[in-house]
C-alpha cells in the first residue's frame, strides 16, 4: 500500500513539473497562443467546452461517441481474435496460414486502407468501427497465440496422464496459462485502437473526441486541440488502469510460485 501511495505521489509530482515547465515556456519564450497556449488558457477553454460544448455537442457527448465506437470494436476483436489466437497456438498449421496475413496488414498505416473501408461499408459508424477493429485484432491474436506457445509440454502431458479430456486440458491448463499474455494483448490493442481514433473519425463524423481535435486543427484552435489531447490521454490512462485492476482480479496467480 505504501509503495502504491509513493508511486502515485511521484506521478503527481512529475505531472505538476510538466505543467510548470509548460507554463514557463508558454509565458517566458514569448510564443504566440497559436503555437503554444498556456495551461490557464487551455483550462479556460476546457471549462467553456464543458459548459457550451463544441460544434453543437457537449464534451461528454464527444467522448461518449468515441468510447462507444471503441468499445464495440474492442468487444468484436475480443470475441474473434482471442479464440482464433488460442486455436492457432494449438494448431501449428492454422498459425502457419494466418501469421503471414497478420504480419502483412499489421504494420500498414490505418489511413492506407480506411478509404477502402469507407467505399465498402459507407461513411457511417460501420467503417469507423471496422478500422478500430483491425487496429486491435492483431495485438490480441498475437498475444493469445504467444500465450499458448509458452505452455510447458509436461503440464499438458500430466493432465492427459490424469485422464483429462481435450476440453478439460484447454480450460484448466491452456487457457489459464495463456491469460497473462491475453491481458497484455488487451492492453496493447486498446492503446492501438485509441491512437487510431482520430483517423477513424476523420470521415463524415460530426462528433467524437478525435473528430473534435481534427476539426479544431482545421481552424487553428490550439486550446481545443490541447483539451482534446489531454482528455484522450487521461481516458487512455483510466482504461489501462481498469484493465490492470481486472487482470489483478482474474489472473491473481501471476508472479507467484
Amino acid at each position: 500500500m505504501k509503495t502504491k501511495l509513493e508511486n502515485a505521489l511521484i506521478g503527481l509530482a512529475a505531472a505538476a513539473a510538466i505543467v510548470g515547465a509548460w507554463a514557463l515556456v508558454a509565458h517566458g519564450a514569448g510564443l504566440p497562443r497559436l503555437i503554444l497556449p498556456s495551461p490557464l488558457e487551455v483550462w479556460d477553454r476546457f471549462l467553456t467546452i464543458m459548459g457550451k460544448g463544441y460544434k453543437g455537442h457537449g464534451l461528454w457527448e464527444h467522448l461518449g461517441d468515441s468510447l462507444r465506437r471503441l468499445f464495440i470494436a474492442h468487444g468484436l476483436a475480443m470475441v474473434t481474435a482471442i479464440p482464433l489466437g488460442l486455436l492457432a497456438g494449438c494448431r501449428r498449421l492454422l498459425r502457419t496460414a494466418l501469421d503471414p496475413l497478420i504480419s502483412f496488414y499489421r504494420p500498414l498505416p490505418p489511413l492506407a486502407y480506411y478509404t477502402l473501408l469507407v467505399l465498402w461499408m459507407g461513411i457511417d459508424d460501420g467503417s469507423k468501427v471496422a478500422l478500430l477493429y483491425l487496429a486491435g485484432f492483431a495485438p490480441m491474436y498475437i498475444s493469445a497465440a504467444a500465450g499458448v506457445s509458452r505452455i510447458r509440454p509436461d503440464y499438458v502431458n500430466g493432465a492427459r496422464t490424469l485422464g483429462a479430456s481435450p476440453t478439460q486440458i484447454f480450460f484448466y491448463v491452456i487457457f489459464p496459462v495463456a491469460l497473462p499474455d491475453i491481458f497484455v494483448g488487451l492492453r496493447n490493442s486498446i492503446g492501438f485502437m485509441y491512437s487510431t481514433l482520430v483517423a477513424a473519425e476523420m470521415v463524415a463524423a460530426i462528433s467524437g473526441i478525435g473528430w473534435m481535435v481534427l476539426d479544431a486543427s482545421k481552424y487553428l484552435q490550439s486550446e481545443v486541440i490541447f483539451v482534446g489531447i489531454i482528455v484522450m490521454g487521461l481516458t487512455g490512462v483510466l482504461l489501462d488502469f481498469l484493465l490492470n485492476l481486472l487482470e489483478a482480479k482474474i489472473v491473481f496467480w501471476r508472479g507467484r510460485d
